[in-house]
């Protein structure tokens, strides 16, 4: 039942933020097993009713009575007061007999949920049951503990590992598909990250094309120290289609920050550390001034290679396409100093696989547990949503 709750959660994804997406599913348990299901709700917009509170909705529009029943929900029911009644009081006003859910509330807002179901009599209980609802919050949680958004890298390249060719070329490594795939992934994140090497070299517009509905138009960000980003490229050209925030260190030219604000790209200030960017504190701002709960990162081997040695990634996400290069003078995925030795490297886990036309789009979460069996991708399945 989680997993049936997680799929209808993943509806909400892209949409809910910086709410986390829930889904909840109302059923009566059978004398000989199996579950006679009432209702299947999920969280659908900021502001909205809760997944628990559409799911009590349906009930009662289908005249089905949930008193009795159980509720599987991905994440525990709120306990506060916000836009919307609690959940876990409308659950008990409802007479839910049992609440079973995948994550806790890592909010301490929301919190406590459980305990108050618990002190009205309902039998209530976490699962591991269900990877995809534990997968589903963990962007959420992340976000609660550290106050940076889910950094998800994303990057197409070649059989063997280059993004390249050693000219600079790259269009196009994979083929339509996977370039879909990854235009739908810019349609349902906050933010969308890319180096000043990527600006000049391919003058991108970062934007979700060729989507039927995109769900989020994601605040598009340059990591420019210098501020070299054209006043009159393609990002400065469409700020109507979207804002764009270029980081700089404060040392930047006076002369080219008033190009770009002129031009409506916003400028912000990180502080530096050794020398370069501080990343985690750009990221800290989006989660705290922007409410950006997950940035996709496409940028090249740079980049990906600084966010690597910072242990910035929390998601890596490759279209691999079916050719070979075998140039040592090909751009790498990334550059980085992180690993000198193989028990240095950070463990991903392997989440998800599809094709894509002629290319394998493949996704990796990161992990954080020290497990070795973490980095040899022992994990069951992958959960609903899962675009690679």
């Amino acid at each position: 039942m989680l997993d049936l709750a997680a799929r209808a959660a993943y509806r909400g994804v892209g949409l809910v933020e910086p709410n986390p997406p829930v889904g909840c599913v109302i059923g009566r348990r059978l004398a000989r097993r199996g579950v006679e299901i009432l209702a299947i709700g999920h969280h659908r917009a900021v502001g909205g009713p809760h997944a628990e509170a559409e799911a009590l909705a349906l009930c009662r529009a289908r005249h089905a009575d949930p008193a009795g029943a159980s509720a599987w929900v991905t994440l525990e029911p709120c306990a506060h007061h916000g836009r919307t009644p609690p959940c876990a009081d409308a659950l008990i006003e409802a007479g839910v007999a049992e609440v079973v859910f995948a994550t806790q509330d890592p909010h301490p807002a929301g919190a406590g949920g459980a305990a108050r179901l618990r002190s009205a009599g309902v039998d209530v209980r976490r699962s591991d049951a269900s990877a995809w609802a534990l997968e589903l919050s963990a962007p959420f949680v992340h976000r609660v503990r550290t106050g940076r958004p889910w950094v998800i890298a994303k990057w197409a390249q070649t059989l063997d590992g280059r993004l390249a060719a050693r000219s600079g070329e790259s269009k196009w490594i994979t083929g339509p598909r996977a370039r879909l795939d990854a235009h739908r992934l810019r349609a349902r994140v906050g933010a969308v990250l890319t180096g000043i090497g990527t600006v000049l070299a391919d003058d991108p517009l970062l934007t979700a094309r060729g989507v039927p509905r995109v769900r989020r138009r994601a605040l598009r960000v340059v990591v420019d120290p210098e501020l070299r980003t054209p006043p009159d490229g393609r990002l400065a050209r469409s700020v109507t289609d979207g804002p764009v925030v270029v980081w700089s260190s404060a040392g930047a030219r006076a002369s080219a920050r008033r190009a770009l604000r002129d031009a409506g790209v916003e400028v912000v200030e990180l502080p530096e550390t050794s020398g370069r960017l501080d990343l985690e504190a750009g990221l800290v701002t989006l989660a705290r001034q922007r409410g950006v709960s997950d940035a996709l990162v496409e940028a090249g081997p740079g980049l990906l290679g600084e966010l690597a040695d910072l242990d910035l990634i929390d998601e890596a996400r490759a279209y691999i396409a079916p050719a070979v290069l075998a140039d040592a003078g090909a751009l790498p995925v990334m550059r980085g100093t992180r690993a000198r030795a193989l028990q240095e490297a950070a463990p991903f886990r392997l989440l998800g696989a599809r094709r894509l036309g002629p290319d394998l789009g493949v996704v990796w979460r990161r992990s954080r547990d020290g497990g070795a069996h973490a980095a040899h991708g022992d994990q069951k399945g992958s959960g609903p949503g899962v675009s690679a």
